[in-house]
């Protein structure tokens, strides 16, 4: 997996023309938009624990 995980549009206005950003001090993951001239922050939170799901309608007794 590498370092930076790069978005595909702006989540603001949808442009394509993003570039890693500086303007945030220490933010890994900034990007800049040269569109709308905002800057974001892509963040991994973590893996939702979702538990089995088990379907009782089937009737197939398994």
């Amino acid at each position: 997996m590498s370092e930076r995980a790069a978005p595909f549009y702006c989540p603001y206005c949808g442009d394509e023309d993003l570039r890693p950003s500086e303007a945030l001090e220490g933010s890994h993951g900034a990007w800049e938009c040269a569109a709308c001239n905002r800057a974001f922050q892509l963040k991994f939170l973590g893996l939702l624990a979702r538990g089995l799901q088990h379907n009782d309608a089937g009737g197939d007794g398994i």
